[in-house]
């Protein structure tokens, strides 16, 4: 499960005194709500569903999918289904390409989902075995999903966004620069990057 409210809460309050522009933060728009998702094939099957469509447009195929498959959408039952059976679902080809190699991956035991490794780029290594789930998408599922409280989301635009804003930066900074940036943040990286999202959507600009 993802990391948890108090747990979130625990982590930017020591982050605070790290870097006091988080207490700033923190005093103007409150602590975020936590992001916990379900680990498993399942939340990783809904990430590629709703790749680079609506949050409706995602909820409709995946409600679909679910009506011909069943609740949670089996691995098994997903790669017996033909084309045009998920096609008729709202799944593009690549889709299925990419859905259909986390069934295969996660049914072959090549992708353990239920012990992935500890360390943390070990467990994107894995993950990112699957088409159509890049750094990103691993990283995500690694912080809401299993709740790996140090992972950091650098390429996120987003979180770079929301770290310029926090240090009052002249521009959104970099990739790498976010890296660096981060490193005096350890273990608390995975609370800084649901704070970056979370000033961002609030439209915090730091004093």
């Amino acid at each position: 499960m993802g990391i948890s409210a108090s747990k979130l809460k625990a982590s930017l309050d020591a982050l605070a005194i790290i870097e006091p522009r988080f207490a700033d933060a923190i005093e103007a728009t409150g602590y975020p709500e936590a992001r916990i998702r379900e680990p498993g094939y399942t939340t990783l099957l809904r990430t590629i569903v709703g790749q680079q469509v609506s949050v409706a447009a995602a909820a409709s195929v995946w409600n679909k999918l679910e009506l011909l498959l069943g609740e949670g959408c089996s691995a098994q039952k997903l790669i017996e289904q033909d084309f045009d059976a998920l096609r008729s679902c709202g799944l593009s080809r690549q889709k299925q390409g990419y859905a259909r190699s986390l069934a295969e991956l996660v049914l072959s035991g090549e992708l353990p989902l239920e012990t992935l490794p500890s360390d943390d780029e070990d467990a994107i290594s894995y993950l990112t075995k699957v088409k159509g789930i890049g750094r990103w998408s691993a990283e995500i599922y690694l912080l809401f999903a299993e709740g790996r409280v140090d992972i950091w989301p650098a390429g996120d635009l987003a979180v770079q966004e929301g770290v310029g804003r926090l240090l009052k930066l002249d521009a959104r900074p970099s990739e790498k620069e976010i890296r660096t940036l981060a490193e005096k943040w350890r273990p608390h990286r995975g609370a800084a990057a649901i704070f970056t999202w979370h000033i961002y959507a609030k439209g915090f600009q730091a004093i």
